[in-house]
């Protein structure tokens, strides 16, 4: 039957971007060098990822936007959706970055304080070009969301503000749980469930991938519809087409 059919999952290396060079660290700290951005680009879109997340993570801590030319070099050698984010503040902000390449724009910070940037640039661009990033961390058993790469706290709750930011045209969630943030100890199953379960939007699990049998776990356990990863790919701990094959072997519907 149709609605018993699970659509297919899509896996995302992220390219976290701190002075032009790609970074990864544990618990959004300790961060250390992993390489160039375009160079591990071109690779991940050559072994088969299905897309790829640019954030620039300094660009909100340090009032700066996001390198046009870098996203237009990235853009440049790949042929898969490409995701770009880290100091978007304003409608102004995005059309330099979709010229550059980009398939679609990942909002975080500046939409917590000022909700409507949501609803301005959905109803600039569409629904399916903004990516809503939500950075939370369990406290007094609840999800709470935190802005500036996870250094300063909000008033607002993960599940509330997915749903406030769906309502205002966010065309899909990144979900990153600060606890679980490389550790790779596995995803935050239980509330990516919830969001699955509160969403209509399609919602990307981040934070805590450390084996084959994570993504497993967060396809089936989490509901969720794209796992995005970082420092297993790039450190080649999994490869991508390894992975795909294991997820293929339990019937997990992802593109070959």
């Amino acid at each position: 039957m149709q609605f018993s059919v699970m659509l297919t999952k899509r896996i995302i290396p992220c390219l976290d971007i701190k002075e032009g060079r790609t970074v990864k660290g544990v618990n959004f700290i300790d961060l250390r060098d992993a390489g160039d951005p375009v160079e591990l680009a071109a690779a991940y879109a050559a072994q088969g990822a299905d897309e790829l997340v640019f954030l620039d993570i300094s660009a909100t801590n340090e009032k700066r936007k996001t390198f046009a030319e870098l996203v237009k070099k990235i853009a440049s050698c790949i042929n898969i959706p490409f995701t770009v984010g880290g100091g978007v503040h304003t409608i102004e902000d995005v059309a330099p970055l979709l010229e550059a390449g980009a398939d679609k724009v990942s909002i975080n910070s500046a939409a917590v304080k000022d909700p409507k940037l949501i609803d301005e640039l959905a109803k600039a661009f569409g629904s399916q070009f903004i990516v809503l990033a939500i950075d939370a961390g369990k406290a007094e058993n609840q999800w709470a969301v935190r802005t500036h790469g996870g250094t300063q706290s909000s008033d607002k709750t993960l599940f509330s503000w997915a749903k406030e930011g769906q309502e205002r045209g966010a065309g899909e969630i990144l979900f990153t749980s600060m606890d679980h943030d490389g550790t790779k100890n596995g995803f935050a199953t239980d509330p990516l469930l919830k969001l699955h379960q509160l969403l209509d939007i399609p919602v990307i699990a981040s934070g805590g991938a450390g084996h084959s049998n994570h993504f497993l776990d967060v396809f089936i356990l989490g509901r969720a519809d794209a796992a995005l990863a970082a420092s297993i790919f790039h450190f080649k701990e999994i490869s991508i087409p390894d992975l795909k094959d294991y997820l293929d072997q339990y019937h997990i519907p992802i593109r070959k």
